[in-house]
């Protein structure tokens, strides 16, 4: 039996890029899609908004009667509605995949207040080819002494709002996680001699670039560069249906898309 998946945020790029996801896989079926109130798609059919045939299902804006009878949700909307979808999930047992950047700690704490009760899967990057740079990233960062230095750079079209990058800041956790140091070790954009073991950002917004790391880990005399360039935004759609199909069978519990990727059985 078809997998039931709704989708939180269907109106914007991504969201038309996991209506067509979900078209094409013959395990799944879209039981809801929901958008924000006062958005032009709410009201219209998701099999239309993709140029497809009529769906039967409606862009609606009650996220409650949408959670029933899924399997899965997938949630690509807004940072600031992360922990109401999280927590409503949660109420009707349904499992949760997060793919929304920009989440704020107090975001994070209501997640993790509910991971006993459904899976979630938080990810700022839904690309199984950057999940496994990010794996790279802590595998060298633990291998090079600490006198290399770490620098992130991260492009993206002009109309992204958070700077830098979900990607850009997972990619520096990996490194300060190889190296056993937190997160406050990046150091951002600034003035000044570089201190030793920070990690820096460059961040370039313009044109339609869909997405593009590169991590260097520069040293005296030689560097290491590791990247990931994204030319079609239909790779985050497929990234992130197939990883919201594993985590519709796995128990309660936090999960990312390395847990996916490296211990799937």
């Amino acid at each position: 039996m078809a997998k039931r998946v709704g989708i939180i945020g269907v109106g914007g790029r991504m969201g038309n890029a996991l209506l067509r996801a979900i078209d094409e896989s013959p395990d799944l079926t879209l039981a809801s899609a929901l958008d924000r109130a006062g958005s032009t798609v709410v009201g219209q059919d998701a099999g239309t908004l993709i140029g497809g045939a009529p769906s039967g299902v409606f862009v609606g804006q009650d996220l409650h009667r949408a959670l029933a009878g899924l399997d899965v949700a997938v949630d690509f909307s807004r940072a600031d509605s992360a922990g109401d979808h999280a927590e409503a999930c949660a109420t009707a047992g349904v499992p949760l995949l997060i793919g929304t950047t920009g989440l704020d700690e107090a975001t994070i704490g209501r997640i993790d207040r509910v991971v006993a009760d459904i899976p979630i899967l938080v990810a700022a990057n839904t690309s199984l080819a950057l999940n496994v740079l990010l794996e790279l990233v802590r595998q060298a960062a633990a291998a090079l002494p600490r006198e290399f230095d770490i620098e992130i750079f991260e492009a993206h079209h002009r109309h992204k709002v958070d700077a830098p990058s979900g990607t850009a800041l997972a990619l520096a956790d990996a490194a300060a996680a190889g190296r056993g140091d937190g997160p406050e070790r990046r150091s951002g954009s600034r003035s000044g001699p570089r201190q030793v073991g920070e990690i820096g950002f460059s961040v370039v917004r313009g044109g339609d670039v869909i997405g593009e790391h590169e991590v260097r880990f520069l040293g005296s005399g030689e560097q290491l560069r590791l990247g990931h360039v994204a030319t079609d935004r239909a790779l985050f759609a497929r990234g992130a249906i197939a990883a919201a199909r594993w985590l519709s069978g796995q128990p309660p519990g936090r999960y990312r898309m390395s847990d996916f990727l490296f211990k799937k059985q």
